[in-house]
């Protein structure tokens, strides 16, 4: 059994003139990322591996996590495709793999993945900080398919700082 954590950044800051690889978080992004933490934490979801892009609020997030696993931050994450969403996680060696991706591509590879898509109605938007967990009846990532994943849960963080 393989498990994925497929979470978008959280809410960046727009407010400096910097290139968007270097934009920060916000307030609200880095509140975000300490509740996506807390509830991973609570619901015993807990990487054992992470993929990250290399992109500042991708890093920023994953530092609100507060989440302990072996990282690899990878360019090829940074606003990927589905596409190579999933070659990037085919290779993956953990059982259970949190990846901090951007949109639109993280919504399309989160809109692959599961055999029947959660019933929230955010998750075709995949807001930031929005996290699926999916597991799949998988040997190993190489072998994955899209489509064949089972939703265990489905958050945005609003459901969680309100």
């Amino acid at each position: 059994m393989k498990r994925l954590i497929l979470m978008r950044h959280a809410k960046s800051d727009w407010s400096m003139e910097l290139d968007d690889h270097a934009r920060p978080l916000n307030k609200r992004g880095l509140r975000s990322a300490k509740a996506l933490g807390d509830w991973l934490r609570s619901k015993g979801y807990l990487p054992d591996e992470v993929l990250c892009s290399t992109a500042t609020r991708t890093r920023e997030t994953l530092a609100g996590l507060d989440v302990e696993a072996a990282t690899e931050f990878d360019q090829a994450l940074y606003h990927a495709p589905a596409s190579v969403m999933l070659e990037t996680l085919q290779a993956a060696r953990a059982d259970c793999v949190l990846m901090i991706g951007h949109n639109p591509g993280i919504a399309a590879f989160a809109r692959a993945l599961p055999a029947r898509a959660p019933a929230h109605p955010r998750f075709a938007d995949y807001p930031t900080c929005a996290t699926l967990v999916v597991d799949f009846d998988s040997p190993d990532w190489s072998s994955l398919t899209p489509g064949s994943g089972r939703v265990l849960d489905f958050v945005v963080p609003r459901e969680l700082t309100e």
